[in-house]
């Protein structure tokens, strides 16, 4: 398939960000057929609070030790898109099997089956999104890509509560066979992701160079390296989105009706996404980055003081603006502090970043909760992103824009 050079700022996103954000849309549907049922399913298998921070965080863990290390092997690769199949390939294979888990762990190794597969091919993928765009429009390329993924993410949660209905059981009564029966549906559109990655186009680029100079040991940047400071600590504070989840069913929602929850939060994850990409690239990543945590801070403490099931809904619709406004700058930041140079090892770095303080922040969460209760938990985050903020507009100086943004494509000091 032909090969395609990246767009200029004011174009139209490239083939390959496009055919990327279906795969993703389709990809997510099927993680999403089965994500807001963990959390019930931990639940009917007798977990506790801290299972579900546990279950996620060892599992996001895992995905961002591999997601460095083959950031690290993307950027001596000349192609980039057989990683990315790889990848895809293992979560879809190992997703559906927690169809047949039987006990909290079981879960958890099948979570980690379907994060190493997430870990292998973040990195190469968001390096393929920022070769392929002109660093004017990153902004937008990413936030499209995360929309993308937010509408899977609510056309799953649509597939999970109908097919709930189909097997007659209403909005109560739902059972551990009912929800590994939706388990092994929700393969399918993971099959269809595969299909359309095979489909999509991938830029054509050189390996880097291995000389003498070492370009490829290069420590990172020291603007990138002060901006991951900050990120760490927002993600710290970003405990998993699956806690609202349990918020819910603390107030009385029901199996059937919490995936409800789901839906109206990636809806509203994926209306703002593009959005939240277009203005970063307008305002600038810092600055979008801080007005996104501070909305965080403000509706995710909020959560742990909600009394009701439609309060509960209402702040939920509010904290998803949040992540429209955070997920595409967060990545573009980290490109535009990267210079544009050893993108791989870039995104490889923040993704092992943020899986590390991930781990830390739903396990410590979920003990919180347990031993606390939740109102302490979902405060205490809050103030994290304060902090965030704080760290954020001190560390990181206002960027440069370069006079022309082809400045931040990989130069020929790094491919021949």
């Amino acid at each position: 398939m032909r090969a395609e050079a990246p767009q200029d700022a004011g174009g139209r996103l490239p083939a390959t960000v496009i055919g990327l954000g279906l795969v993703s849309l389709l990809t997510d549907l099927s993680s999403d057929a089965i994500f807001p049922l963990l959390p019930a399913f931990l639940a009917a298998l007798g977990a506790a609070h801290v299972w579900v921070g546990v279950v996620e965080g060892v599992a996001d863990l895992v995905a961002s030790l591999l997601k460095y290390f083959v950031g690290l092997v993307a950027d001596r690769r000349p192609t980039l898109k057989p990683l990315v199949l790889f990848g895809y390939g293992v979560s879809t294979v190992a997703r559906p099997l927690v169809a047949l888990a039987a006990a909290p762990w079981h879960v958890l190794a099948v979570r980690i089956a379907d994060r190493v597969g997430k870990g292998v091919r973040s990195s190469p993928r968001d390096a393929l999104i920022a070769g392929a765009t002109d660093a004017a429009i990153r902004g937008r390329a990413f936030g499209f890509h995360r929309a993308m993924d937010h509408a899977g993410a609510a056309l799953g949660t649509m597939l999970a509560s109908g097919l709930l209905w189909l097997l007659g059981t209403g909005t109560s009564g739902v059972t551990l066979h009912t929800m590994r029966q939706v388990f092994v549906v929700a393969a399918v559109p993971g099959v269809l992701a595969m299909l359309a990655l095979v489909l999509t186009p991938e830029p054509r680029r050189a390996a880097p160079k291995r000389d003498a100079t070492g370009v490829e040991a290069a420590p990172l940047p020291p603007a990138l390296r002060r901006g991951l400071l900050a990120v760490i600590l927002f993600a710290i504070a970003n405990a998993t989105d699956a806690f609202l989840l349990v918020k819910a069913m603390e107030l009385g929602a029901s199996p059937a009706l919490t995936p409800m929850l789901w839906l109206l939060l990636h809806l509203v994850k994926a209306a703002t996404g593009t959005r939240g990409g277009r203005l970063s690239d307008r305002v600038g990543k810092k600055r979008a980055l801080m007005l996104g945590w501070s909305v965080y801070a403000l509706t995710w403490g909020a959560v742990g003081l909600v009394g009701s099931l439609p309060v509960l809904f209402g702040v939920t619709a509010i904290y998803g603006t949040s992540h429209g406004l955070v997920e595409g700058a967060e990545k573009a930041l980290v490109a535009e502090l990267a210079g544009g140079r050893r993108l791989g090892k870039a995104f490889g770095a923040y993704n092992l970043a943020v899986g590390v303080a991930a781990l830390v922040s739903s396990t410590t969460f979920g003990w919180v909760w347990d031993h606390l209760g939740g109102r302490v938990a979902f405060v205490g985050s809050a103030l994290f992103a304060v902090l965030a903020v704080v760290a954020l507009a001190v560390l990181v100086p206002a960027p440069v824009k370069p006079a022309n943004a082809a400045e931040l494509r990989p130069t020929a000091a790094e491919y021949p």
